[in-house]
């Protein structure tokens, strides 16, 4: 059944509800370019411009010549020997990571609580950001290492704030409150490709590195001072706002859960068709996170500073898809425009299929430039319409259990992206030209399957097995 959530309304945008969205912004931000860091320093660590080393030069170690073609760069900074294949694993590393710890912590998060467990996971990824470089100084097994911590700790941050969002946003705030505080990831991800060879160039790319892992830090405090996990525990919150959030969840179970029903959520087709969104949207959102520097750079043919701000412009892009997408569904769910389940299927659809257009488009207009310009800014804009779909529709199945599912989501989502970086990083040493066709075309089959697996099974009502047990509270 088509429901529609209650269409009842509380404080808005000066409420404490929207300032821990932009706290949340925030931390997003600072996660992600901590984690395309090393996608846009990577133009400078190896330096595509440079001769072949000798035979006997050793991939771990930096090449200690800095003169020549590599000008661009500045020239305090180490050049490292690594391979298109050595690249793909590296770039994979932190999706490993990640995968290691999404399902724990989502579950963990929903009993212990989410506010310290999220930013202990911050703080350590910022930290192993300040590390990185010494960390290939010494070796790329150690930056291997590194990064597979370091999606650890992103996999404790990502997940847990779905518990959050569980007792903080009302029914038809969901897609606006999650759009705010995921938008945080495209904007990170626009800020670190249009800055990162601007800084590579007048510091180095070390300071990649050491600039946005302190930002991280200072986002820690932001995070400690600001987040609770509940607002019946937040010292300023107002008691209006408390009552609208309280009242507007009243319906959805809150007491805690002391098992998990994972045979029948194993059964449950609209929680399938959710996995399989999460796999279809990851796979092409990773190979134009992690490649979209290298892509600019090769194909288009640009400087390290150019390449670093046409890679910028389509998560600016998708920054703002994702806030007006948000804003667009809840107004279409509060105005009774469309039923909830037509709203989640309607942006799951765009946000598959518009990029998926592009993406196979790319190939044939590469002697284009502003072709390819336009097409790279609407992948990912188009794209994160998702998160208005089948992202959040976790907490519309299943909100008792929305963190838990969330990191189950996310695994599958890191597995793609883990397939799709090494596959991306194989296909492109083999041949250029015909390797980023490859890359576009099989990205586009893997999303129009996610589409019509989602569009199929997927549900926006409350399961059974997601209900409360419990007697009712008079």
């Amino acid at each position: 059944m088509d429901e529609k959530p209650s269409a009842r309304r509380g404080p808005d945008v000066c409420s404490l509800r929207y300032g821990l969205a932009v706290v949340m912004h925030l931390s997003n931000l600072s996660m992600i370019t901590q984690r395309v860091s090393l996608s846009i320093a990577i133009i400078a660590m190896v330096n595509g411009t440079q001769q072949p080393a000798p035979a006997n030069a050793s991939a771990d170690r930096p090449l200690q010549d800095p003169s020549g073609p590599i000008g661009e760069f500045h020239a305090g900074s180490s050049v490292y020997a690594w391979s298109p294949e050595t690249q793909g694993i590296l770039f994979s590393s932190i999706s490993y990571g990640i995968l290691l710890t999404l399902i724990p912590s989502g579950y963990l998060a929903g009993i212990f609580g989410a506010k310290h467990m999220l930013g202990a996971g911050l703080l350590a990824s910022s930290l192993l950001s300040l590390c990185t470089p010494l960390a290939a100084d010494l070796g790329v097994s150690l930056v291997m290492v590194i990064r597979v911590a370091q999606g650890m700790a992103q996999g404790m941050a990502w997940t847990g704030q779905f518990t959050i969002w569980a007792k903080w946003a009302p029914p038809l705030e969901r897609s606006k409150l999650t759009s705010i505080a995921g938008s945080g990831a495209a904007l990170g991800s626009s800020l670190i490709l249009c800055v990162g060879g601007l800084i590579s160039q007048a510091l180095g790319w070390p300071f990649i590195f050491y600039i946005f892992g302190g930002l991280g830090c200072v986002c820690c405090l932001l995070w400690f001072t600001v987040i609770y996990d509940d607002p019946m525990g937040h010292p300023c919150i107002s008691l209006r706002e408390q009552e609208h959030i309280v009242s507007s969840l009243a319906q959805q179970p809150t007491s805690p859960r002391r098992s998990v029903p994972l045979k029948a959520m194993a059964r449950c087709l609209p929680l399938w068709a959710i996995f399989s969104g999460f796999f279809s949207h990851f796979w092409l959102c990773t190979v134009i996170v992690t490649y979209l520097p290298t892509y600019v750079s090769s194909v288009l043919h640009v400087s390290i500073r150019e390449s670093g701000v046409l890679s910028a412009l389509p998560f600016v892009a998708a920054s703002t898809c994702t806030v007006l997408g948000g804003q667009l569904a809840d107004f279409l769910l509060s105005r009774d425009l469309l039923g909830l389940l037509t709203v989640r299927k309607l942006f799951s659809a765009l946000g598959l299929l518009l990029p998926s257009l592009c993406a196979v488009a790319l190939p044939f207009v590469a002697s284009s430039y502003m072709t390819t310009v336009v097409l790279l800014i609407l992948i990912p804009g188009t794209s994160n319409l998702c998160d208005s779909g089948f992202i959040i529709n976790t907490l519309d199945i299943a909100p008792r259990y929305a963190s838990f599912l969330m990191g189950i989501s996310r695994g599958f989502g890191l597995l793609a992206g883990i397939i799709s970086s090494t596959a991306t990083g194989f296909l492109i040493s083999q041949d250029s030209a015909s390797g980023w066709r490859h890359v576009f075309f099989l990205a586009a089959a893997v999303n129009l399957f996610g589409l019509v697996f989602y569009l199929t099974f997927g549900r926006a009502e409350l399961q059974d097995w997601a209900k409360e047990r419990t007697l009712t509270r008079l």
